[in-house]
């Protein structure tokens, strides 16, 4: 196959248009100040063999910006977890640590669910 059939994200995999091309998404929005970030707490269960885990939803920004806040909150509370996907997963019932985190830090616009 030559490179430009190869497949992308957007599940294109061939072309009969021979000047075809596939247009790249630049989506590097720019992460927004912390005061407004609207984010919303919740805790679940679901696919989870049982086990609690503190979702963190609503984050706008940078996939680094994600990791590095998700990073912070889970040394927080001491305990494992992942951010991806604009989603920041702690396990464990942590929704108040994590509510306590993020307000001392200038998050306002946190919600639990």
């Amino acid at each position: 196959m030559s490179k430009k059939n190869k497949p992308d994200i957007r599940g294109f995999v061939f072309s009969t248009d021979p000047n075809f091309s596939f247009e790249e998404e630049l989506s590097a929005a720019e992460t927004l100040p912390p005061a407004q970030q609207k984010l919303r707490i919740r805790l679940d269960t679901k696919h989870r063999a049982g086990k609690a885990v503190t979702l963190i939803n609503g984050f706008i920004g940078k996939e680094e910006d994600v990791e590095d806040l998700g990073k912070k909150l889970k040394s927080f509370c001491g305990t494992g977890g992942s951010a991806k996907d604009g989603e920041i997963i702690v396990q464990g019932d942590q929704r108040e640590k994590v509510m306590q985190w993020l307000v001392k830090n200038g998050y306002k616009q946190v919600k639990k669910i």
